[in-house]
């Protein structure tokens, strides 16, 4: 798009064709992550290759927590196991533990689960980050976690986790970006993806025998899918320059810092649950 007239213009284009703004690189080739991993990574997908790497972490950790107390499984992780990393418990966040709001975000509780949000949003992720750059993709996707999984405690006190309230937050995010296009390729883009949050919503309405032994968390879901819109809608598009575009990003950089502390807290926590067993 173009950060002048919000036009949707190609990669190719010099000069805007609708309002004559010279254009520089997209953000995306400004960013040349690519160099900072020998080109494992590719650069179109940084952040969400960063957030698939930390939930693989997590993943695998625990998959060794449990084998070092005998409870070895990939498929499947116990209560316990998944309380003393960081998943969602409203007593605990009653009592104060409000970065489970986010740790929750990066926490999986079996293999299929890990599986699917990751093919999810490695697709979904590259759009996000094409379209709003890196402070706002950080941005929208930690807002949605922690509205996802406020929801989510609001509606019911009992344990959940995944990548999917931030993944809604990231479809709430293109609906947004179609709707204040306002042409009919925005209006096609926010009903594709309307469309795709309804059928995801709907499916978390079926039993968990028919989805793996899954149970989807809907709270989790229409929180996140609003509070990644609500980003989004507020936030557009990066412009170059403005007073208002350094508060977005210093707010998205911010995130990260956030993030930075709730893991923080869950590694102390987790300490503490290990020194008591």
């Amino acid at each position: 798009m173009c950060p002048n007239c919000r036009a949707f213009i190609t990669t190719s284009d010099k000069v805007c064709p609708y309002c004559d703004l010279k254009l520089g690189r997209p953000a995306i080739e400004r960013r040349a992550p690519a160099d900072l991993l020998g080109g494992l990574i590719p650069h179109d997908r940084f952040i969400t290759m960063i957030i698939l790497l930390i939930n693989a972490g997590l993943y695998l950790t625990m998959v060794v927590h449990m084998m070092q107390t005998g409870k070895s499984n990939l498929m499947d992780f116990d209560g316990t196991t998944l309380f003393n990393f960081g998943a969602k418990f409203g007593p605990a966040i009653r009592a104060g533990q409000w970065w489970r709001l986010i740790t929750a975000g990066f926490l999986h509780g079996g293999l299929f689960h890990i599986a699917m949000n990751s093919w999810v949003l490695y697709d979904l992720g590259a759009q996000i980050e094409e379209h709003f750059g890196t402070p706002r993709y950080l941005l929208i996707y930690l807002f949605a976690t922690i509205t996802g999984f406020y929801g989510s405690y609001i509606w019911s006190p009992g344990l959940s986790i995944g990548s999917s309230a931030g993944i809604f937050g990231l479809i709430g995010a293109m609906i947004a970006l179609g709707l204040k296009d306002g042409s009919s390729y925005g209006r096609a883009m926010s009903s594709h993806y309307t469309r795709w949050a309804a059928i995801m919503i709907g499916l978390g309405l079926l039993p968990p025998s028919l989805l793996f032994g899954m149970a989807f968390d809907n709270a989790a879901h229409i929180g996140g899918l609003a509070g990644g819109f609500a980003v989004a809608y507020l936030a557009g598009t990066p412009r170059r320059t403005g007073a208002l575009e350094q508060v977005w990003r210093a707010a998205g950089w911010a995130s990260v810092g956030v993030t930075c502390v709730a893991f923080y807290y869950m590694a102390r926590w987790l300490m503490i649950a290990n020194a008591s067993v």
